[in-house]
């Protein structure tokens, strides 16, 4: 039997709009790191430039930069 204590909020299941190429390609850079064992943020964004992935406006990644467009993309 669900509570209210056991249920959640997934935020994928309640967007507007299915993801941009940018969200695909930056989820998949990030299981990427994730499987090669970066989890800290300096080594993540440091994975992320080293691959050529770029923030949104094309530069590269810093933890701030990465911490912004998390935030952004999690509303």
């Amino acid at each position: 039997m669900n509570t209210t204590d056991s249920l959640y909020h997934v935020a994928l299941q309640t967007r507007d709009h299915e993801p941009t190429s940018f969200e695909n390609l930056l989820a998949d850079s990030i299981e990427r790191a994730f499987a090669q064992g970066f989890h800290d943020l300096h080594s993540l964004t440091t994975y992320l430039n080293s691959t050529g992935s770029a923030c949104a406006d094309g530069k590269d990644w810093t933890p701030e930069s990465f911490q912004q467009e998390m935030s952004k993309l999690g509303r």
